[in-house]
């Protein structure tokens, strides 16, 4: 069951992560705000590396394990980026359940590419609940205009595409490699991607101007994505993708919380019943899987 604690911290980090890249990028391109973020987790993942003591184990990946974590890189590095430029025109309310919705995605490829289809009834009203919820919470406010939403929106549902991804990806790219090492490969991907990006629309000269406090939270979110990510892919390794994704996306309450005591984004009455939907999906589909998948030792896990 360590899987799934790791699936909790994950999901504790990923919280922590929304609120304090919106507290970095009020004045900081968020673009410039990406790649100082991966940095800071770029190094993380490399330092928890040499501590487990998988770096020599780098060699013996092999090219298709190389590929898709390649893939789940690029993957990554879109979803971060829109998830930035989300952030960087929304609320923090608006924008996280969007992100959230992979989780719809993410369990439905799982349930068609790696065949985890026990319970799928369960599977299949715990995914409709999850996306009546994220539809009330997009429609939380009804002072928003068309122009606003035209500006934030694309962006959000382009950082949930690209993590339903991501997550699918992984799973297939970090089979047989050790998961701290995948996730710094990854990473590494991120980077490269994220610095092009800040290259070629020629913001590096920006770097000289950030704002000492805003790069503090850059590089606090940086650490709260590390670990997120290192739990996350420990857990989705040794797991079942369609509880783990789940589990992770429980971070919107963190999220919510947050926002609430820090940006005073208040919940309508829509928006947290569609809030009480998700956490009910969520934990419908995650604890009631995870208990069938305990009671049930000598079934083979399906991947």
């Amino acid at each position: 069951m360590l899987w799934f604690v790791m699936a909790v911290l994950s999901a504790l980090f990923a919280g922590l992560t929304a609120v304090l890249v919106k507290c970095g990028i009020k004045k900081t391109d968020s673009d410039i705000a990406t790649a100082l973020r991966t940095i800071v987790v770029l190094l993380f993942s490399w330092i928890m590396v040499f501590v487990v003591g998988s770096a020599d184990t780098i060699t013996q990946i092999d090219g298709k394990s190389l590929i898709f974590l390649i893939l789940s890189g690029i993957a990554t590095g879109a979803s971060w980026i829109c998830y930035s430029k989300a952030l960087s025109v929304g609320d923090v309310n608006k924008v996280v359940p969007v992100d959230k919705s992979s989780t719809i995605l993410s369990v439905l490829l799982a349930i068609v590419l790696f065949a985890e289809t026990n319970n799928l009834p369960l599977k299949l009203i715990a995914t409709a609940l999850l996306a009546i919820g994220v539809f009330l919470m997009i429609e939380k406010k009804n002072t928003d205009n068309k122009e606003t939403k035209r500006i934030w929106l694309p962006y959000a549902v382009g950082s949930a595409v690209f993590a339903a991804l991501t997550s699918i990806l992984a799973k297939v790219g970090i089979s047989g490699v050790e998961s701290n090492l995948g996730t710094a490969i990854r990473t590494g991907v991120v980077l490269v991607m994220a610095c092009g990006i800040v290259f070629a629309k020629g913001k590096q000269s920006q770097l000289k101007s950030i704002d000492h406090k805003e790069l503090l939270f850059i590089g606090l979110s940086g650490l709260a994505t590390g670990a997120s990510w290192l739990c996350y892919y420990y857990a989705i390794q040794n797991g079942i993708v369609s509880v783990v994704v789940p589990i992770d996306k429980m971070s919107i309450l963190v999220s919510v919380a947050f926002s609430y005591i820090f940006f005073h984004e208040k919940l309508s009455k829509k928006a947290f019943l569609g809030l009480l939907l998700m956490v009910c999906g969520t934990l419908a589909m995650a604890i009631w899987l995870s208990l069938i998948h305990i009671s049930e030792p000598t079934r083979p896990r399906l991947i």
